[in-house]
């Protein structure tokens, strides 16, 4: 089987599953021929990704999503501001990725969450099939955790996950846990998909606490909880670090950002501190490790994952850096967890490649909405 990618390249997430949904393709024999990944002109394919995907990879422009410089928030008006002035742009984008796919002629376009791929088949309908991964289509699911109220944030995200998935066969979303499938709504409900360098880790039981620090809101709180905390020793990876290791006392020390450090570092860590990313935390699910997770401001997304975690039990929410929070909930954490996680995750083989089989296999398109796809294409035109 061919299969072309069609990556989200905001953020590691996305991009991360795909290099993940490649090395379980090799291993089954298939061919991934290719990578789509949605750039803009401040944010190129990262070199973690272009450095271990094998197959050629083409950018294409695709708006990405704008953030507050100073507080990292994100900003939903900007965000859609930003998409209908580049709605020309957007539209050569669309005919570009038609024309790949219809010159490549792969057996499947798999889509981790880039909304080239969900608008291409609304207005474009190339003859291939496509199937969408992500965690954010569990936003379908009637059991996914929400937080109360933010009614705009809510339906901002429904509208912007929908759109994405346009015409796929089917709607891979990617769960702490094992849910039933809605069948109605194209859903299937699989495991997280995690790369090799993580389950080929063997886990130990640390003594201090691990943080990723990707806002600048963020070092503050942590250097204010190790205020009131500093007997607890605290190591924290963020890209404001000059050196590899920077050292502020005997028990708090910063480091560079390096992937592969953290995920060692992680494998050794009584819990980690991050944002409510996804992928992070099921990779410390996965190697046992309880997560105080942080949505960021305004990223009703992360504030779903956190709420929806907590149910889970890999971890325990918070709206800030709070180590008492984190403290008072380990002898809570369920040490069983992280076996019944793997046992999760090791269905994944056999659900992924089920799904590209049901892709290939001759059927009727899923209807893109005739009325949403005339009013769409005038308006990219225009």
């Amino acid at each position: 089987m061919r299969v072309l990618f069609l990556v989200q390249g905001e953020g590691r997430g996305h991009l991360t599953q795909a290099l993940s949904l490649a090395q379980l393709l090799k291993i089954a024999g298939h061919e991934v021929i290719g990578a789509i990944v949605g750039v803009t002109a401040e944010r190129d394919v990262p070199a973690f990704f272009s450095e271990k995907f094998t197959a050629p990879i083409t950018p294409v422009f695709s708006p990405g999503l704008v953030y507050n410089a100073g507080t990292n928030e994100l900003e939903p008006f900007k965000t859609t501001m930003q998409g209908i002035r580049y709605a020309k742009p957007f539209w050569r984008s669309l005919q570009k990725v038609r024309d790949i796919i219809e010159t490549e002629q792969p057996n499947v376009v798999v889509n981790f969450f880039e909304m080239l791929g969900g608008m291409t088949y609304a207005l474009l309908r190339p003859s291939v099939p496509m199937i969408c991964i992500a965690h954010q289509y569990m936003a379908f699911h009637p059991n996914f955790q929400r937080p109360k109220g933010q009614w705009f944030y809510r339906q901002a995200f429904k509208l912007n996950t929908r759109l994405t998935c346009f015409g796929a066969q089917e709607l891979l979303a990617l769960s702490f846990d094992k849910q039933a499938d809605e069948p109605r709504q194209r859903l299937r409900i699989v495991p997280p998909l995690l790369r090799q360098e993580v389950t080929e880790l063997k886990p130990s039981v640390g003594d201090f606490l691990l943080a990723y620090v990707t806002q600048s809101g963020l070092k503050v709180e942590l250097l204010k909880a190790h205020e009131q905390h500093p007997d607890i020793r605290m190591d924290g990876f963020h890209s404001g670090v000059p050196v590899a290791d920077q050292v502020i006392d005997e028990t708090l020390t910063f480091h560079a950002i390096d992937g592969k450090r953290f995920l060692e570092f992680m494998a050794r860590c009584k819990a980690i501190v991050t944002t409510a990313g996804f992928e992070s935390v099921c990779e410390a699910a996965y190697l046992g490790k309880p997560a105080l997770m942080i949505p960021q401001s305004n990223h009703y997304e992360q504030a779903c994952n956190a709420i929806d975690g907590q149910r889970a039990g890999v971890g325990v929410a918070s709206d800030r850096f709070d180590l008492t929070k984190l403290i008072d909930y380990l002898p809570q954490y369920d040490k069983q967890l992280s076996e019944r996680f793997r046992t999760w995750h090791a269905q994944g083989y056999f659900l992924f490649l089920a799904s590209l089989n049901r892709a290939t296999t001759p059927r009727s398109k899923p209807s893109s909405g005739g009325f949403l796809q005339t009013r769409l294409r005038h308006l990219l035109r225009s």
